[in-house]
């Protein structure tokens, strides 16, 4: 379990023969957790600065494997009794996002990130979101993206800085969205929107 908040922008070793080795100045051992762009990966091997994670070919199918490159977000999983920042994250890839636009909105930038339907159900206005490991609130959902506003110390200490029009992102929903849309909806075959479980949940 992860909070999204990353803990440090590490550097991008090599990636070769499935295994993506990291210089980082955090140290983990073998077989702890790490996120990584926002991916709970498992680290199998460690050296005096490096750390390696293997990646199997269904997770580099659903990764934006062009952002493991040079630097990268790492967050180490939670331990009992840290404190707790950012929202609950999973470290489980939804999908793909791609970045349809950037703005300057004053002291902070705005980025539309296009998503299938499939998962932009799952899309909350004002709701959590992890976009490459890093925890943000949806600011406002339209018809086939949504749209977040990033302040300029999330830019410069994170990839979003990087990032133009057409990249691609990590992208995770937030859990109990996901739970709460699945629970409402039960067995119906039709889609239900937040208003929908907004008005059930007024009943109770």
């Amino acid at each position: 379990m992860f909070t999204g908040l990353i803990r440090e922008m590490a550097k991008v070793a090599s990636l070769d023969n499935d295994y993506l080795t990291i210089k980082a100045e955090y140290s983990p051992k073998i077989g702890d957790s790490v996120a990584i762009n926002g991916a709970c990966l498992t680290v199998v091997e460690i050296s005096k600065d490096t750390f390696s994670v293997e990646m199997s070919p269904e997770t580099q199918n659903i990764l934006a494997m062009e952002n493991y490159k040079n630097e990268v977000h790492i967050e180490p999983a939670m331990m009992m009794g840290d404190r707790f920042e950012g929202h609950i994250v999973q470290g489980h890839v939804d999908c793909l996002g791609t970045i349809s636009a950037i703005e300057s909105n004053g002291n902070s930038t705005d980025f539309f990130i296009k998503l299938d339907k499939q998962y932009s159900k799952y899309v909350i206005p004002k709701g959590s979101i992890t976009v490459d490991g890093v925890s943000l609130t949806v600011n406002e959902v339209l018809k086939d993206s949504f749209r977040l506003t990033v302040i300029p110390h999330t830019i410069k200490n994170t990839l979003f800085k990087t990032y133009t029009i057409g990249s691609k992102v990590n992208i995770e929903t937030d859990m109990f969205a996901r739970y709460v849309y699945n629970m409402f909806k039960g067995n119906s075959k039709e889609d239900i929107s937040w208003a929908d479980v907004d008005n059930i949940m007024a009943t109770y």
